[in-house]
């Protein structure tokens, strides 16, 4: 049986630039941190995987002198979790407002996988309400109720480009990585899913559009939908040909040997 993993920001809705960006600003707000990140310097930030690892990546040792942070290293992560507790809450509030729209194709590509019987899973390491607040709304509380996995938050030691989460989905699901369709977005979530064996098809947006995706069986501008977006082919290893969207005998093909 065939099974398709679903990364979560970049994949299930455009979460990044107008999601996590304007949730990290006001957190930083919030706690009175001298941050504001850009768009582009937020896309330089995508490059390290997690939130707080993100927001970790400002505290230089001259930062948290000149902002009154505590130095002892486990009282900094403890602040860290607490800036990353409200930047949670604050997006999960923007996702239940509807502030953020699946991306196109995602609602169609699975309703029609989990009415043809395949496995669905959710593998990020972003954090879990979050997570679920997105499948909920991009497929709907019934269509993510019936998800077999979904994997989120800290699970695994290392995160993507690490191939960890995807090992254990792997792992949990029972599947034979053959059988097994990975849908990311960026290069870091294209590294994890080759270096776990599983095929992976990216659907690139603004911040990722530019990376090298070439290990992956088929690189499109989004699955497209009938009466919406249409798909733009950008890269194709794969017996899958996609016409105004990517449909789901295009998904098998991708997993043809």
């Amino acid at each position: 049986m065939s099974a398709l993993v679903f990364d979560c920001d970049g994949v299930l809705a455009d979460t990044e630039r107008y999601g996590h960006l304007p949730a990290f600003n006001q957190t930083f707000r919030e706690f009175g941190l001298p941050i504001q990140w850009s768009e582009e310097e937020y896309g330089r930030k995508l490059q390290i995987a997690g939130g707080k690892e993100r927001m970790a990546s400002e505290l230089t040792p001259e930062f948290v002198r000149a902002n009154g942070l505590p130095e002892d290293p486990d009282a900094l992560a403890a602040e860290v979790a607490k800036w990353h507790k409200r930047k949670t809450q604050i997006y999960t509030e923007m996702v239940a407002a509807g502030k953020l729209p699946p991306r196109p194709g995602i609602r169609r590509i699975i309703r029609e996988a989990q009415d043809a019987g395949w496995t669905l899973a959710v593998a990020s390491t972003s954090a879990e309400p979050s997570v679920r607040a997105i499948l909920e709304h991009a497929a709907g509380p019934d269509r993510a109720a019936r998800f077999d996995l979904v994997l989120a938050g800290d699970v695994v030691a290392h995160k993507k480009p690490a191939p960890d989460i995807y090992r254990l989905a792997l792992d949990r699901l029972g599947v034979d990585p053959v059988e097994v369709l990975v849908i990311e977005d960026s290069r870091n979530g294209l590294e994890a899913a080759d270096a776990a064996g599983v095929r992976c098809l990216v659907t690139v947006n603004g911040y990722t559009e530019q990376e090298d995706f070439s290990e992956a069986i088929l690189v499109v501008s989004s699955l497209g939908d009938l009466d919406g977006e249409q798909t733009i082919v950008i890269a194709n290893r794969s017996a899958a040909r996609p016409g105004a969207y990517v449909t789901l005998a295009d998904l098998e093909a991708c997993l043809a040997r």
